[in-house]
């Protein structure tokens, strides 16, 4: 807790904690009132005001259509890679069922549109599959985080490829995605936000909020669609071209 004695933690704590309270009052009193593609703007508008309360400067490298139908598939690193995929364009996550329940956040993420999954009950994976399939033909934007819980950021883990199946249903593109936390100053990969093994959520958001010269990189491939692949083989693939956007960084 010795980093909220630094001047510059304590005015970020601040201004995060008012960004997440005008979050709760957009979702709570005007998304009601919103058609979604205003409910979008709004979601991608304070997205991009959280990073910039919590001292993290967005670097986009490569092009993602503002329209779907579009699957992202990115390597997840921390908590704070929502954040910055939906700065950097509007999307629908699909996250495992306990995040609803969480304080806040789960209320946060519902409000954004996230689709829920429960990771141990396969009909509800079919259920969720189906519906990101009709999302997906309906003209959305999704994104899923195939290694199916965060890393180090150094090694990828295997991507899980029953969400891709939803792309193979629905006959839309994927686009692979590589994130990556760097030291503006250094430039090298900075470990402020990691989010794995023993590493607290109150942790990791302080040192987020400690870092100086914070980047959050999105690096895009191009997109693409299944040619006929099976799922397993398709995930496989995606996991390569994700590796090799992260090391073109």
């Amino acid at each position: 807790m010795r980093h909220l004695w630094r001047p510059h933690v304590a005015l970020r704590l601040l201004l995060t904690v008012l960004q997440v309270m005008r979050g709760f009052w957009i979702i709570g009193l005007h998304f009601p009132r919103l058609e979604p593609a205003a409910r979008q703007r709004h979601v991608q508008r304070w997205a991009h005001q959280m990073l910039k309360a919590m001292g993290v400067e967005l670097v986009h490298h490569g092009q993602r259509r503002s329209q779907g139908p579009l699957l992202l598939v990115a390597n997840h690193i921390s908590w704070l890679d929502i954040l910055v995929l939906h700065a950097s364009g509007y999307c629908r996550f699909i996250s495992k069922s306990d995040v609803r329940r969480w304080p806040l956040i789960g209320f946060m993420a519902h409000g954004a549109g996230t689709l829920f999954i429960e990771r141990e009950s396969r009909r509800d994976a079919h259920r969720v599959v189906q519906h990101m399939a009709e999302r997906l033909q309906g003209g959305d934007v999704l994104a899923v985080f195939p290694e199916g819980t965060t890393g180090d950021g150094l090694e990828l883990r295997p991507f899980h490829a029953n969400l891709i199946q939803a792309a193979i249903l629905a006959g839309a593109p994927v686009q692979p995605v590589a994130l990556r936390f760097v030291d503006a100053r250094s430039g090298q990969m900075s470990h402020a936000p990691r989010f794995v093994d023993d590493d607290t959520l109150v942790g990791s958001v302080l040192r987020t909020l400690a870092a100086r010269g914070l980047q959050a990189h999105v690096r895009l491939g191009e997109p693409e669609h299944h040619e006929g692949r099976d799922r397993r083989r398709w995930a496989a693939e995606l996991r390569e071209r994700v590796s090799a956007l992260r090391a073109s960084g």
